[in-house]
């Protein structure tokens, strides 16, 4: 062949070569879907999002994170849904939702389980919090794997119709709970009547008086707009349930090992982060619910609440007695 030849086609390799490289690397790069009930600025949301930059900037922009905040995808049950068959990657969920999946976790919805949210923490950050991390991953029929846990602070009711000063004042209120047995038969055994349903579905059903109130954290009613309609807030406490993030099965044993170590370090970042993040937004949270008139109810004597859920604990709590008596005797 002429010299003129071979550089002609040296060349034609050297730019098919290229762009065979560039899409090599664009087929490479991959954005691992994320989903959350809650808006952008949410602690738990700003947390993935910052896990996300973290995942960027290790691989060399090869892995990221797409979050869809604001029950985009759906709500929590969906969302675990899609993460089990590998539709999204990332799903922030809480224990509440994550139960009736895994049984094993049910243990931490159990009303009046935790002292405060300092006793809470002290138990996921510690060998119990792993060792249900761990329940997760190798429950084979759940598809999921669990990452880290998030704060979510205390649980408290809030209605339309009255503040709630004692348990009698609960008593006929249609209250919204997570579609959880235990939350159900949580209510009702406060005197309330139990709705179980979808967090996507609840301003709505508080605007047009299918539900009479709901129980969650400050951030929660406040950054979802609730309190624009509940107006009557009452510090129960009732619940500390965590939240987690879980990660679809079936896209983690796509994973490299490394980058399935680089996802697990970031999120044990991500924990903490999640926490300091939260403990800022709580406080602006309860400042914008004073400054928007709630009326803020506090429970002095708590024990009322306490001895009336004491069937919930008859049905669901024997089969979790040995962990709760790890759980209460951390300290």
């Amino acid at each position: 062949m002429r010299r003129r030849d071979v550089l002609g086609l040296a060349g034609a390799f050297a730019v098919a070569g290229t762009a065979a490289g560039r899409r090599a690397v664009a087929q490479e790069k991959k954005a691992l879907k994320a989903s959350d009930v809650h808006p952008e600025g949410y602690p738990t949301v700003q947390a993935v999002e910052n896990m996300g930059k973290k995942l960027e900037e290790a691989t060399g922009g090869r892995l990221s994170i797409q979050m869809y905040a604001s029950m985009q995808l759906g709500g929590e049950k969906e969302v675990i849904e899609q993460a089990q068959v590998g539709a999204i990657q990332f799903a922030r969920v809480s224990v509440g939702t994550l139960g009736p999946v895994i049984d094993d976790l049910n243990v931490l919805n159990m009303p009046f389980l935790f002292r405060d949210t300092a006793h809470m923490n002290k138990v996921v950050d510690g060998p119990i919090g792993q060792e249900l991390l761990d329940k997760v991953s190798n429950n084979q029929a759940a598809n999921l794997v669990g990452l880290c846990w998030m704060d979510a602070g205390a649980r408290s009711f809030y209605d339309t119709k009255r503040p709630i000063k004692t348990i009698s004042d609960l008593k006929g209120l249609k209250i919204r709970v997570i579609g959880n047995p235990i939350f159900v038969d949580m209510a009702n055994a406060l005197g309330a009547n139990g709705v179980a349903m979808g967090y996507d579905q609840v301003f709505s059903a508080l605007q047009t008086g299918v539900i009479d109130g709901a129980e969650n954290n400050p951030p929660s009613f406040v950054f979802d707009n609730h309190y624009q309609v509940a107006k009557y807030y009452t510090l129960t406490q009732h619940l500390i349930v965590p939240e987690m993030l879980v990660f679809s099965r079936a896209s983690w044993d796509q994973l490299s090992a490394d980058d399935q170590g680089l996802i697990k370090k970031f999120s044990r970042d991500t924990q903490l982060d999640a926490r300091e993040l939260w403990n800022k937004t709580e406080a602006e949270a309860i400042q914008r619910m004073k400054t928007a008139g709630i009326e803020i109810i506090p429970v002095a004597d708590k024990k009322p609440f306490q001895d009336a859920v004491k069937p919930v604990w008859d049905k669901y709590g024997a089969k979790f007695a040995d962990l709760i008596k790890r759980i209460q005797a951390v300290s």
